[in-house]
């Protein structure tokens, strides 16, 4: 019986037999197997990873074309703040003004008088004074944040002292 379960274990070699015995040709139909295996592998993850390039491709796309569209509208919203800052009697629509620019994802950049100078969200066009320390003396041009990012930097004149 012993004899028995020898010979198939010899005809039917498994892995772990052929291990077992280094100086056997190795069965190509498993060699082909275990080839066919990793590249099914390597291609699943070949697509897997062009399906998340795709999707980030696709994310960044909306973005820029929302940034786009919304910086279209940044020259209305000057002229919009200018006549509501001319006409005293447009000035209920200062909250209406603020709370649409809010909704769209908007945010003004902080540039009261005093404001401490920062070049990632103001440009400054003009500067008086002499020293180190710039703070902001007045804004020409209101800067928008669009979903926290600079859409566009605040056009000021900084004060030196």
């Amino acid at each position: 019986m012993k004899k028995a379960h020898q010979h198939i274990e010899e005809t039917n070699p498994t892995p772990e037999t052929k291990q077992a015995h280094p100086n056997e040709a190795p069965d190509p139909n498993l060699i082909k197997i275990t080839e066919l295996t990793n590249d099914l592998q390597r291609t699943r993850a070949d697509f897997e990873n062009f399906r998340k390039n795709v999707e980030k491709d696709r994310d960044s796309a909306r973005k820029l074309a929302k940034f786009a569209t919304v910086e279209k509208f940044l020259p209305l919203l000057d002229d919009l703040e200018r006549a509501i800052a001319t006409y005293p009697e447009l000035s209920p629509l200062a909250k209406s003004f603020e709370k649409s620019i809010t909704n769209l994802g908007l945010t003004k950049i902080e540039t009261a008088p005093g404001t401490e100078f920062n070049p990632e969200f103001h440009e400054a066009v003009m500067s008086e004074g002499e020293g180190d320390k710039e703070t902001i003396a007045e804004t020409l041009r209101p800067g928008y944040l669009y979903e926290g990012e600079v859409l566009r930097p605040a056009m000021v004149k900084i004060q030196l002292a």
